[in-house]
Protein backbone atom coordinates (compact mmCIF):
# COMPACT_ATOMS: atom_id res chain seq x y z
CA UNK A 1 0.00 0.00 0.00
CA UNK A 2 1.60 3.25 -1.22
CA UNK A 3 0.20 6.14 0.83
CA UNK A 4 1.96 8.77 -1.32
CA UNK A 5 0.21 7.50 -4.48
CA UNK A 6 -3.17 7.47 -2.73
CA UNK A 7 -2.66 11.03 -1.44
CA UNK A 8 -2.12 12.30 -4.99
CA UNK A 9 -5.59 11.05 -5.97
CA UNK A 10 -7.35 13.10 -3.29
CA UNK A 11 -8.78 16.31 -4.81
CA UNK A 12 -7.46 19.57 -3.39
CA UNK A 13 -10.03 22.07 -2.07
CA UNK A 14 -11.44 24.06 -5.00
CA UNK A 15 -10.43 21.39 -7.52
CA UNK A 16 -13.33 19.58 -9.13
CA UNK A 17 -12.98 16.36 -11.05
CA UNK A 18 -16.13 14.64 -12.20
CA UNK A 19 -15.70 13.31 -15.70
CA UNK A 20 -17.95 14.97 -18.28
CA UNK A 21 -19.12 17.77 -15.98
CA UNK A 22 -17.72 21.28 -16.21
CA UNK A 23 -17.82 23.26 -13.01
CA UNK A 24 -18.04 27.00 -13.27
CA UNK A 25 -15.77 28.59 -10.73
CA UNK A 26 -15.76 32.20 -11.95
CA UNK A 27 -17.38 34.52 -14.46
CA UNK A 28 -20.97 35.03 -15.49
CA UNK A 29 -23.21 33.04 -17.81
CA UNK A 30 -25.26 34.50 -20.62
CA UNK A 31 -27.96 32.92 -22.76
CA UNK A 32 -27.31 33.81 -26.39
CA UNK A 33 -29.99 34.09 -29.05
CA UNK A 34 -30.49 35.26 -32.62
CA UNK A 35 -32.34 38.25 -33.98
CA UNK A 36 -31.96 38.57 -37.78
CA UNK A 37 -28.65 36.68 -37.85
CA UNK A 38 -27.14 38.85 -35.09
CA UNK A 39 -26.15 37.37 -31.73
CA UNK A 40 -27.50 38.86 -28.50
CA UNK A 41 -27.26 37.68 -24.89
CA UNK A 42 -28.98 38.12 -21.53
CA UNK A 43 -27.88 37.21 -18.03
CA UNK A 44 -28.88 33.58 -17.56
CA UNK A 45 -29.87 34.21 -13.94
CA UNK A 46 -32.81 36.27 -15.23
CA UNK A 47 -34.10 33.51 -17.54
CA UNK A 48 -37.24 32.02 -16.07
CA UNK A 49 -38.15 29.77 -18.99
CA UNK A 50 -37.74 29.26 -22.72
CA UNK A 51 -41.06 28.53 -24.44
CA UNK A 52 -41.96 27.60 -27.97
CA UNK A 53 -43.87 30.25 -29.90
CA UNK A 54 -47.59 30.37 -29.27
CA UNK A 55 -49.89 33.14 -30.42
CA UNK A 56 -50.61 35.34 -27.39
CA UNK A 57 -53.90 37.01 -26.54
CA UNK A 58 -53.96 40.46 -28.16
CA UNK A 59 -54.10 43.63 -26.07
CA UNK A 60 -56.23 46.42 -27.60
CA UNK A 61 -54.34 49.62 -28.56
CA UNK A 62 -50.93 48.13 -27.68
CA UNK A 63 -47.89 49.10 -29.77
CA UNK A 64 -47.12 46.70 -32.62
CA UNK A 65 -44.10 45.18 -30.88
CA UNK A 66 -46.27 44.01 -27.97
CA UNK A 67 -47.74 40.82 -29.33
CA UNK A 68 -50.12 40.30 -26.39
CA UNK A 69 -50.08 38.29 -23.18
CA UNK A 70 -49.90 34.63 -22.20
CA UNK A 71 -50.97 32.83 -19.04
CA UNK A 72 -47.93 31.11 -17.56
CA UNK A 73 -49.04 29.01 -14.60
CA UNK A 74 -51.45 31.70 -13.41
CA UNK A 75 -49.15 34.65 -14.13
CA UNK A 76 -50.10 37.01 -16.98
CA UNK A 77 -46.91 37.60 -18.98
CA UNK A 78 -46.65 40.35 -21.63
CA UNK A 79 -44.94 39.21 -24.86
CA UNK A 80 -42.63 41.68 -26.63
CA UNK A 81 -41.18 40.93 -30.06
CA UNK A 82 -37.60 42.24 -29.85
CA UNK A 83 -37.16 42.24 -33.61
CA UNK A 84 -40.11 44.62 -33.98
CA UNK A 85 -39.13 46.74 -30.98
CA UNK A 86 -35.57 47.20 -32.22
CA UNK A 87 -36.68 47.67 -35.85
CA UNK A 88 -34.65 44.70 -37.12
CA UNK A 89 -36.65 43.66 -40.19
CA UNK A 90 -39.98 41.92 -40.33
CA UNK A 91 -40.98 39.37 -37.73
CA UNK A 92 -41.66 35.86 -38.93
CA UNK A 93 -42.63 33.05 -36.60
CA UNK A 94 -40.94 29.78 -37.56
CA UNK A 95 -40.26 26.47 -35.82
CA UNK A 96 -37.11 27.94 -34.23
CA UNK A 97 -38.93 31.02 -32.88
CA UNK A 98 -39.05 30.98 -29.09
CA UNK A 99 -40.10 33.19 -26.22
CA UNK A 100 -37.46 33.80 -23.58
CA UNK A 101 -39.27 34.60 -20.34
CA UNK A 102 -37.16 36.89 -18.16
CA UNK A 103 -37.79 37.80 -14.55
CA UNK A 104 -35.97 40.79 -13.15
CA UNK A 105 -35.91 41.51 -9.43
CA UNK A 106 -35.78 45.21 -8.59
CA UNK A 107 -35.85 46.25 -4.93
CA UNK A 108 -38.98 44.64 -3.48
CA UNK A 109 -40.76 43.73 -6.73
CA UNK A 110 -40.11 41.47 -9.66
CA UNK A 111 -41.29 41.77 -13.23
CA UNK A 112 -41.74 38.94 -15.72
CA UNK A 113 -41.89 39.56 -19.48
CA UNK A 114 -41.52 37.25 -22.47
CA UNK A 115 -39.33 38.27 -25.41
CA UNK A 116 -39.79 36.74 -28.87
CA UNK A 117 -36.48 35.86 -30.55
CA UNK A 118 -35.60 33.98 -33.74
CA UNK A 119 -33.73 31.15 -32.01
CA UNK A 120 -31.76 30.34 -28.87
CA UNK A 121 -28.09 29.68 -29.53
CA UNK A 122 -25.91 28.76 -26.58
CA UNK A 123 -24.78 29.58 -23.05
CA UNK A 124 -21.58 31.61 -22.80
CA UNK A 125 -19.28 31.67 -19.79
CA UNK A 126 -17.80 35.16 -19.67
CA UNK A 127 -15.31 36.86 -17.41
CA UNK A 128 -16.28 40.48 -16.65
CA UNK A 129 -12.93 41.70 -18.04
CA UNK A 130 -13.91 40.24 -21.44
CA UNK A 131 -17.01 42.45 -21.70
CA UNK A 132 -16.21 45.52 -23.76
CA UNK A 133 -18.25 48.73 -23.68
CA UNK A 134 -20.55 49.25 -26.64
CA UNK A 135 -19.44 51.99 -29.03
CA UNK A 136 -21.48 55.18 -28.76
CA UNK A 137 -22.57 55.35 -32.38
CA UNK A 138 -26.11 54.84 -33.57
CA UNK A 139 -27.49 51.42 -34.30
CA UNK A 140 -30.79 49.62 -34.44
CA UNK A 141 -30.64 48.85 -30.70
CA UNK A 142 -30.71 51.90 -28.45
CA UNK A 143 -27.63 52.34 -26.26
CA UNK A 144 -29.75 52.11 -23.08
CA UNK A 145 -30.52 48.45 -23.82
CA UNK A 146 -26.85 47.43 -24.25
CA UNK A 147 -24.57 46.41 -21.37
CA UNK A 148 -21.57 45.56 -23.54
CA UNK A 149 -20.05 43.39 -26.24
CA UNK A 150 -18.29 40.03 -26.11
CA UNK A 151 -16.02 38.49 -28.74
CA UNK A 152 -17.13 34.87 -29.06
CA UNK A 153 -15.16 32.85 -31.58
CA UNK A 154 -15.66 34.72 -34.88
CA UNK A 155 -18.75 36.65 -33.74
CA UNK A 156 -19.51 39.69 -31.61
CA UNK A 157 -22.33 39.14 -29.12
CA UNK A 158 -24.30 42.11 -27.80
CA UNK A 159 -25.22 41.80 -24.10
CA UNK A 160 -28.62 43.31 -23.41
CA UNK A 161 -29.51 45.04 -20.14
CA UNK A 162 -32.39 43.06 -18.64
CA UNK A 163 -33.48 45.92 -16.35
CA UNK A 164 -33.97 48.23 -19.33
CA UNK A 165 -35.60 45.51 -21.43
CA UNK A 166 -38.20 45.16 -18.69
CA UNK A 167 -39.21 48.77 -19.37
CA UNK A 168 -39.73 48.23 -23.11
CA UNK A 169 -43.47 47.82 -22.79
CA UNK A 170 -43.90 51.11 -20.91
CA UNK A 171 -43.69 53.26 -24.05
CA UNK A 172 -46.78 55.38 -24.80
CA UNK A 173 -49.69 53.47 -26.27
CA UNK A 174 -50.95 54.17 -29.78
CA UNK A 175 -53.98 56.41 -29.98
Amino acid sequence: MNIQAMAQDIPVEGEHSIEGVDFITSGDQYLTFLLADEQYAVDILCVEEIRSWETPTKIPNAPGYIKGVINMRGVIVPIVDLRLKFGIGEASYLETTVVIVLTYQNDDKSRTIGFVVDAVSDVLNVESVDIKPAPAFGGCVSQQFIDGLINSEQKVVTILNVAHLQQVEQHPMNS
